[in-house]
C-alpha cells in the first residue's frame, strides 16, 4: 500500500506563507505550491546485506552458502548482526506544475514491521521538474538483533522480505520531513510525511 502524504497547514505555517508572500511574491508560493503537490512514494529496497552477506542474489534461505550462514551465525554469537540496504523514494512534481521544486534536506525514520529502527538526515540538492521522477537513494544501517528476535534463518527471511523477496509481505516505512529552497531561504514542511510499502510475497 502506497499512500501520498498530505500536508496539513497550522497557523505557524500560515502565518509564514503570509510573511514570504508580502517580501517575495509569488514566485515563491509557486515553489512551495510546487513541492506540495509532489508524490513521494517507497519505490524500492535494494542493496541488502546481513552482517556482510549480500542478499541481492538470493530468493530463500537455502540459497545461502555454509560459508555465509557461518557468517551469519558468528554476528549472532557477538550478538550484533548489521543489516545494511539502501530504500529508494520517488519523488514525482506533476507534469502540469508550472515550477520546478528543490528539494534541499529530508529528515527521515526508517520503520521496519511497524518497529521504529534508526534516524538519518539526506543532504544535498536535488531538483524536481515537472513530469520527470526522480529517484532519492536513502542508505540506512541497524542492528537487527537491536530490534528484533530469532534465529539466523530468522533474521535471514526478514531481510529477504525487505529486500522484495520471501513468502510473506513486510511492511517498510519512512517517515520524513522535507526542506524545500525558496528565495527567503530553505523551509521546513510542517509536518512529517508517511512513505509506505508492502514488499515481498513473492
Amino acid at each position: 500500500m502506497i499512500r501520498r502524504p498530505r500536508l496539513r497547514l497550522h497557523l505557524p505555517w500560515i502565518a509564514a506563507l503570509c510573511v514570504i508572500a508580502s517580501v517575495t511574491g509569488c514566485a515563491t508560493l509557486s515553489q512551495i505550491a510546487a513541492l506540495r503537490s509532489v508524490a513521494f512514494t517507497l519505490d524500492r529496497v535494494d542493496q541488502v546485506k546481513v552482517a556482510g552477506v549480500r542478499l541481492d542474489d538470493k530468493r530463500k534461505y537455502s540459497d545461502l552458502s555454509v560459508i555465509e550462514t557461518a557468517q551469519i551465525a558468528a554476528a549472532i554469537a557477538l550478538r550484533k548482526v548489521p543489516l545494511d540496504l539502501v530504500v529508494h523514494v520517488r519523488a514525482e512534481n506533476p507534469r502540469d506544475n508550472t515550477v520546478s521544486a528543490r528539494l534541499v534536506d529530508l529528515d527521515w525514520t526508517l520503520f521496519l514491521e511497524n518497529t521504529e529502527t534508526v534516524s538519518g538526515k539526506l543532504s544535498g540538492s536535488r531538483l524536481l521538474p515537472p513530469g520527470e521522477p526522480v529517484d532519492i537513494p536513502i542508505a540506512a544501517q541497524l542492528d537487527l538483533l537491536k530490534f528484533f528476535k530469532g534465529s539466523g534463518r530468522d533474521l535471514v527471511e526478514l531481510a529477504l522480505g525487505i529486500a522484495g523477496y520471501g513468502d510473506a509481505t513486510k511492511e517498510v516505512r519512512l517517515e520524513a520531513l522535507p526542506t524545500i529552497q525558496t528565495s527567503m531561504g530553505p523551509i521546513r514542511y510542517p509536518g512529517r510525511i508517511v512513505i509506505r510499502r508492502e514488499v515481498g510475497g513473492r
